[in-house]
């Protein structure tokens, strides 16, 4: 039970706001014909909730400056303050409602009062400020609470109907439901996101700076996407729909770096275009494209399928990646050489860039390809050669055990198809 703190000095003044009736009724008229966005209501809410509302604050303020118990007047306040959430009505315009109706409201209060009602003014001021305070906490709590519901029924929305495209199930009617648009065609993106340095940190929870991390990528993406991105995110990474009519493909660059600048670490994207029923196809891809990635030990960023077209099909089950993947085996008894020889072409051949990176000369670098010439055979300083170095890296890549790659949608899809 809320009560007001009795007064130690002189009884407040709250004859004025008795008559709530009329007094309202003026109220009202005020706020639409001064407050924005009010005059705008519909007539019947303006005669009815927001009269009502109304009311209820003054029955509230009289009640307070009385003494009373006005838990339950707070209670109507935000329910209704919660049922305007849900209309849209600003809570901005709320507040200058109120501030306006305690104002209007103190001037009668004032007007009523003479020179020997000074202390009883003093107090009624001061009551007022409480009432002020539980009014503006009352709608901002609800409006706190009502955010929070409708944020977290559209993540619902968004992660059901991710996972139902990526597994390839009908999708019109939830997504009506969740209010949400199903386009044509999307860019389906595969994400890695590696962990954060605090995450790796004994001082500090590394849960908590993972979570922080995922929470500033989903800020961002909606940010970016005006809320049209479908996603299934983990801290590691994961799936992220996007319509292709919301977003162009030269878009997809800045997005990405957009997210590893929230992410505060450099994030790794592949993304394949596809219409909407090839979704769980395309997603698979994109997933072995960025498994393919990092295998490669390429550079963070944005990977199309288009740029790493041979590499992929390098990739695929047969004779020929078994082949090519036994052509470095030679320098297994030279660990350096075959460091050398990756970082030389996932640094497309810069031998200064790869000199510095292994803290060696770049005459290190020079005599170290050579010798590689000499014991596969193939000379990384011809064409030809270099081409059949770089194909059995790839293939080489696939002859150790598979990892598991990053949010890959089947095992998401069952992990959320279970909740």
């Amino acid at each position: 039970m809320i009560k007001a703190t009795q007064p130690l000095t002189a009884a407040p003044i709250s004859g004025p706001l008795r008559d709530t009736r009329a007094l309202s009724a003026a109220l009202v008229a005020h706020f639409a014909e001064h407050v924005a966005r009010c005059g705008t209501l519909p007539g019947d809410a303006l005669r009815g909730e927001v009269t009502a509302v109304t009311r209820t604050c003054l029955e509230l303020a009289a009640g307070v400056l009385e003494g009373r118990d006005v838990s339950a007047k707070i209670e109507r306040l935000q329910r209704a303050g919660a049922d305007w959430a849900r209309e849209g009505i600003p809570i901005g315009t709320i507040h200058r409602a109120v501030h306006d109706g305690f104002a209007l409201g103190f001037d009668l209060i004032v007007d009523a009062t003479g020179p020997e009602d000074y202390a009883r003014l003093a107090v009624t001021a001061r009551r007022l400020f409480e009432v002020l305070t539980i009014v503006d906490s009352a709608f901002a709590v609800a409006y706190v609470r009502e955010h929070r519901a409708v944020v977290a029924e559209h993540h619902t929305a968004v992660h059901t109907v991710a996972s139902a495209l990526l597994a390839g199930h009908p999708t019109s009617t939830m997504a009506r439901a969740g209010g949400l648009e199903i386009d044509e065609s999307y860019y389906v993106l595969a994400l890695s996101i590696p962990p954060h340095p605090g995450e790796k940190d004994p001082r500090v929870d590394g849960e908590v700076v993972a979570r922080r991390k995922l929470r500033r990528v989903q800020s961002e993406l909606a940010r970016r996407c005006a809320g049209h991105a479908l996603s299934l995110l983990g801290a590691d990474g994961g799936t992220v729909l996007l319509p292709a009519t919301k977003l162009t493909d030269t878009d997809l660059d800045d997005l990405v770096d957009g997210l590893s600048t929230a992410a505060q670490v450099l994030v790794t994207a592949t993304v394949i275009h596809a219409e909407t029923q090839r979704i769980p196809d395309a997603a698979e891809q994109a997933h072995e494209l960025l498994d393919m990635v990092h295998r490669l030990e390429c550079a963070p960023g944005l990977h199309r399928f288009d740029d790493l077209a041979m590499e992929y099909q390098l990739t695929r089950p047969g004779p020929a990646r078994e082949y090519l993947g036994t052509l470095l085996d030679p320098l297994d008894a030279h660990p350096e050489l075959l460091e050398t020889l990756r970082r030389h072409i996932g640094n497309d051949l810069s031998r200064r860039h790869t000199a510095r990176l292994l803290g060696v000369h770049t005459n290190t670098i020079d005599n170290r390809l050579k010798r590689i010439g000499q014991l596969t055979g193939f000379d990384p300083a011809q064409p030809s050669g270099l081409w059949y170095l770089r194909s059995a890296l790839v293939a080489r890549s696939y002859r150790k055990s598979d990892r598991v790659r990053i949010g890959r949608p089947e095992t998401i899809v069952a992990t959320s198809l279970a909740k």
